[in-house]
């Protein structure tokens, strides 16, 4: 049985308090926007698939216990609560596709005659929780892609040895996972010699969570500091680094956890293939490049401190970007619910979307 971050029953939402990993375990209840804009900006719940499932689904918390006069006012609701909710962690693109692709349902129905303000909620609904299944299914499908990509540039290994960095698996999405989600498949074949994972610094997502889920779920693996990917390459025979995505832009140049890019640049000094693990609502055809992404800073103080312990020198000045920016060059492969494709190759994946 794997992790659940995400519990929805009864239009209830509660979500797995990440913070408290691993040492506590406790669900913490979404009882509107408003709590969904605080867990996800406070970074209870995290990763890209994920924070778009719960923003989504604490309107819909919010909208079942609210009562519209009319399709006008609750399309102007769910507008301007989906767009309060991108606001919460702008960087993961997921929640800005998911809240278009709502509003234009909202705006569809609204113009509907044909429906009434109780069939548009329930329409509205329908589509909200159907993000949930769909995640689960696309994630599988990732990590098949990934496990069969990695195999056939493997040198002949059928047991390979995989890096990964931040947290990509069930917590980070409705569940299975994307990058961890290839290391799993792996995994189930009985072609994972041994799984990485990186600590993940300031905020330790991989030495908190993912290495939480690794042990969960009985995987071979090792932790290492986030200052070791190099020696580990030069001496342990890496057959991959496969990673997450908040945001892939056009030209294949990806947005991931600080840390990202230096690992990526190590994996090419090593001949090491570096593939992102995502699903196709991480790429944003919108805009042209890497440049154009906006990066999310956090406080200070998660690097100044830790459990409350202050780490730091008092009055130094810091600098803490949330994700940095890793270049197509450096990509071998982006691997999608829908298959493997080279950073250049990227527009067929839009060709197919549209199709």
């Amino acid at each position: 049985m794997t992790l659940q971050a995400i519990k929805w029953e009864n239009s209830k939402l509660e979500i797995l308090d990440q913070i408290l990993l691993p040492a506590i375990t406790r669900y913490v209840p979404v009882k509107g926007v408003e709590d969904g804009w605080k867990v996800i900006n406070k970074m209870q719940v995290r990763g890209a698939p994920a924070i778009a499932i719960v923003g989504c689904l604490s309107l819909a918390t919010e909208l079942k216990n609210e009562n519209h006069m009319d399709k006008k006012s609750l399309r102007q609701d769910v507008e301007g609560k989906l767009n309060y909710l991108v606001s919460a962690r702008p960087t993961a693109v997921n929640m800005k596709i998911a809240a278009d692709e709502l509003i234009q349902l909202a705006n569809k129905l609204s113009k509907d005659e044909s429906v009434n303000v109780a069939e548009m909620k329930e329409r509205f609904f329908k589509a909200i929780e159907a993000m949930l299944e769909k995640d689960i299914a696309d994630n599988k499908a990732i990590g098949d892609f990934g496990a069969q990509e990695i195999l056939k540039h493997a040198s002949g290994d059928n047991s390979v040895r995989v890096l990964t960095h931040c947290n990509t698996g069930s917590l980070a999405t409705a569940g299975y996972g994307t990058a961890l989600g290839v290391i799993r498949s792996l995994h189930k074949q009985n072609s994972l010699e041994h799984a990485y994972c990186s600590e993940t610094r300031p905020y330790n997502q991989g030495a908190r969570l993912t290495a939480y889920e690794l042990v969960y779920e009985k995987i071979p693996a090792t932790l290492i500091c986030d200052d070791m990917v190099a020696a580990l390459m030069k001496s342990r025979n890496i057959s991959a680094v496969v990673v997450g995505a908040d945001r892939v832009a056009a030209n294949g140049d990806t947005a991931n956890k600080i840390g990202t890019y230096q690992i990526a640049i190590v994996a090419k000094y090593h001949n090491v293939p570096f593939y992102v693990a995502a699903p196709r609502t991480s790429i944003d055809f919108s805009i042209p490049s890497g440049d154009h992404i906006i990066i999310e800073e956090r406080p200070e103080r998660e690097m100044t401190h830790m459990n409350d312990q202050r780490i730091s020198a008092p009055g130094i000045l810091c600098w803490n970007p949330a994700f940095d920016v890793t270049p197509a060059s450096l990509i071998k492969g982006i691997i999608t619910e829908v298959g493997v494709f080279r950073p250049g190759d990227l527009t067929q994946l839009k060709n197919y979307e549209n199709s």
